[in-house]
């Protein structure tokens, strides 16, 4: 059977029902939101004369879920205006479009009994070719598809979203033994082509994979840091950033996920694993329980009662965050926490550091190799059990925690056989089959022969196997095994990506634009126009972030000035080299970075994609071309439409800029400008390299660079006064600070084309030339040179 979905319904309005219906009207699936019928009115109902019959009231839930996605923060959907494709309802008056749509998926409570008479419900009145599944985080799915048609049962199975489903990249799919294989297959390409995610298929065991782990990693982190005396704050810094994992840390993570539902989630999954040897340490010991027992007691669940292991409270009109003294039980201002050998590696690469910190004799130490060797060991114990193959479990976890390394990527990371002896002499198992492979002679969990394949052990087999590879996921190492560098320094590489495609890679520290950068970037439009082999490149990286902006740490020798005017000419050159470039941002794309997105001939952009010119948060204006390709893309044309008047247009241009506004999305980058409309957006990141590739080779036949010429719009002193007097009042009304004032004027005066006696078009130089003179002015200013040392500092920038 061919399966499609155009449509679907999400069933439950909750917290994650909600955020799934939010991500299908993303990716521009039209999706209904249902949920239960109130038995009671509330006040507000009630006073506004309204009765259980009225639809305002029959629909409140699906409603309110609505109003949450409107604020939710980080934005649950690309674009306020798509929820639109979402439709509120209930169950009782409108279950007939359940028999409308494709996919019909149910997110309501954890309730056996209540899926199972839900499904029922959708049995009669589904499609006979619709897909329906369950979005339950623990109960057995094939359960839930007791008793229902064989139909039914064909076409049903998990899909797990993690919270929020717009952000985590995992998509757990699993099958039940009745699932059609072909059906399987189908969400997995759905899953990953079109949601974007990262999919895994798991065995029907109880909380999947990485529930299951998370779990077990939590409470084992917990407890140890309880019974050994570790502080609240030393446990978040211990297990975040440092570790490869995002900086919220455990404790953190628990606050916002619920101790309440931490607890009830560790107390099901105990009575589910009654053959694992390990379920105790979901319960942990004496002092564990009686922490966690008095929290719960008195509502302290986390971030929805307002405290947890950290409360919030408002000191001197600031918000301040407290710690849980585990002793006393009270709240405590928080306490700096540092150690020599976190500090000595803390900029290293993460195997690296991970092998310093494991060997550490000192407190840090101590507990990160207790709580490393613990979660290698139970992944590796019970990987047989919840998984088809390592990959999976790697997968698994990187996706649904955001985490930079799978368990056996970091076991293979600390060395496999090295580590044997020390978790054993430790009390912790490992597993037989580990132990087998090391004496096959079998060192690492992953290896990549001559051929440059990647290839995993596979623990049934007892070989290695090719691992499973996407054909449009092109990843940099693969082509740097197969190919290797054309060039290469210590903050870039220039990589063949095979066809004549160039690909120019950052990865200094945050992929931020050092010397080094400068100069691989000069020498890939070097190669690039020189060398015929080459029709065309792109520029992007698989970090974190796609770029940063500037490195902003001061260096002895550097003539500022000459840096900035390269990093206007290789701008320039982008713009204008004679074969296309196409840019693939992801994540952050700040200054600089934002700056070269704008010099491409096109660019493919993945969803998740944060752009913007924030340079006036450090006291500076953008200098690389910001400014003008700015004007160009959003002034320009406006001016060129006879009798249009472009100051609407340069004010809004002023505002994106001087507030240093950053798209939340890709699809709001191109409603800022920062994005054209014939650019391209993937909501796919896994394939963004591939699709940037791709246009490459489709605009390199015909391709010419653009014409020069003056194509800027300058307002001149009318532009200025216009965007002075919006300055003007927002200092008066105390929206803005002197300095903030000055740096306006600075950016007027680029946007503008300084005071020009009327508007008139000029040439790109003459805009980059005022740039260039404003920033360098700028960075002379002390109040500049205390917003950049705050920066450096403490990552944030001070308002002064």
């Amino acid at each position: 059977m061919t399966y499609e979905i155009k449509r679907a319904a999400v069933i439950g309005a909750g917290t994650m029902g909600a955020a799934i219906a939010a991500h299908l009207a993303n990716v521009g699936i039209p999706a209904y939101l249902l949920d239960i019928t109130p038995r009671e009115l509330t006040e507000a109902e009630q006073a506004s004369g309204l009765t259980l019959e009225d639809a305002a009231v029959r629909n409140r839930l699906a409603n309110e879920g609505l109003a949450r996605l409107k604020k939710s923060r980080p934005a649950a959907l690309y674009l306020p205006e798509y929820i639109a494709r979402i439709t509120p309802g209930n169950l009782e008056d409108h279950f007939a479009w359940v028999g409308e749509v494709d996919w019909v998926i149910e997110a309501v409570v954890e309730n056996l009994e209540i899926k199972q008479d839900l499904m029922a419900r959708i049995d009669a009145v589904r499609r006979p070719d619709a897909i329906v599944s369950t979005n339950t985080s623990g109960i057995p799915v094939r359960k839930i598809a007791e008793g229902r048609s064989e139909g039914f049962r064909r076409r049903f199975l998990g899909t797990h979203f993690f919270n929020p489903p717009r952000y985590l990249k995992l998509l757990e799919i699993i099958p039940t033994p009745d699932t059609d294989p072909a059906l399987v297959d189908y969400m997995a390409g759905f899953g990953a082509e079109v949601l974007g995610k990262g999919v895994v298929v798991c065995k029907d065991t109880p909380n999947f994979i990485a529930n299951r782990l998370i779990s077990f990693d939590a409470a084992f982190t917990i407890n140890h840091a309880i019974e050994h005396g570790y502080t609240v704050e030393e446990v978040d810094n211990l297990t975040g950033r440092i570790l490869g994992r995002p900086k919220s840390g455990t404790l953190r993570l628990a606050d916002l996920v619920g101790l309440d539902v931490a607890a009830h989630v560790n107390e099901s999954l105990y009575a589910a694993l009654p053959h694992d040897p390990d379920r105790d340490i979901l319960r942990g010991g004496a002092r564990y329980q009686a922490v966690m027992a008095r929290l719960l007691e008195a509502n302290r669940l986390g971030e929805k009662t307002g405290e947890g292991f950290y409360k919030k409270i408002k000191e001197d009109g600031r918000s301040v965050i407290l710690a849980l003294d585990f002793d006393s039980m009270a709240y405590r201002p928080q306490e700096k926490v540092r150690y020599e050998s976190v500090g000595a590696v803390r900029n290293d690469p993460l195997p690296e550091r991970l092998r310093a910190l494991v060997a550490s004799e000192d407190r840090a130490g101590r507990f990160i190799r207790a709580v490393t060797d613990f979660n290698l060991a139970y992944a590796a114990r019970c990987a047989p059990e919840i998984a088809d193959d390592i990959t999976a479990i790697d997968d698994a976890v990187r996706w649904g925690f955001a985490r930079d390394m799978g368990p056996f990527e970091m076991w293979d990371a600390l060395g496999v056989a090295e580590t044997i002896a020390r978790m054993e002499g430790a009390g912790l198992t490992v597993a037989p089959w580990v132990k087998e492979m090391v004496a096959a002679g079998v060192t690492s969990f992953y290896t990549r022969g001559d051929d440059g394949v990647k290839r995993y052990y596979d623990f049934t087999a007892k070989a290695y196997k090719p691992a499973r590879v996407r054909p449009k996921a092109l990843a940099i190492d693969d082509l740097k095994a197969a190919r290797g560098a054309v060039a290469a320094n210590a903050d870039a590489s220039l990589v063949d990506m095979g066809d004549g495609v160039l690909l120019l890679e950052f990865h200094s520290k945050m992929n931020t634009l050092t010397p080094d950068v400068f100069a691989l970037w000069q020498t890939a439009l070097d190669r690039l126009r020189e060398d015929d082999a080459f029709v065309g490149m792109v520029i992007g990286n698989e970090g974190e972030d796609f770029c940063t902006g500037a490195n902003l740490t001061p260096a002895g020798g550097i003539d500022i000035e000459a840096l900035v005017r390269q990093m206007q000419d290789l701008a320039m050159a982008t713009r204008y080299s004679p074969k296309p470039v196409v840019a693939a941002p992801h994540g952050r794309v700040l200054g600089g970075g934002t700056e070269i997105v704008l010099a491409a001939a096109r660019v493919v952009a993945a969803a998740e994609t944060y752009i913007g010119l924030v340079e006036v948060g450090v006291g500076l204006v953008p200098a690389g071309g910001g400014c003008k390709e700015m004007v160009r893309r959003v002034v320009s044309p406006a001016a060129a439409v006879e009798g249009a008047d472009a100051l609407p247009f340069l004010a809004r241009v002023f505002e994106t800029i001087g507030l240093a506004k950053v798209a939340e999305s890709a699809p709001q980058a191109q409603q800022m400008g920062f994005l054209s409309p014939t650019d391209v957006i993937v909501v796919d990141g896994d394939v963004r390299l591939y699709e940037a590739k791709r246009h490459v080779l489709g605009l390199a036949p015909t391709y010419r660079p653009p014409a020069r010429g003056k194509h800027i719009y300058a307002l001149g002193e009318r532009g200025i006064a216009a965007l002075n007097a919006m300055v003007y009042g927002m200092v008066q009304g105390g929206w803005a600070s002197e300095h903030d004032a000055v740096i306006a004027d600075k950016l007027a005066h680029i946007l503008c084309g300084g005071p020009l006696s009327a508007p008139q078009w000029v040439d790109e130089q003459y805009i980059l030339d005022l740039e260039r003179k404003a920033f360098l002015e700028l960075l002379m200013e002390p109040k500049t040179q205390e917003r950049i040392f705050a920066l450096l500092q403490t990552g944030r920038p001070v308002r002064n």
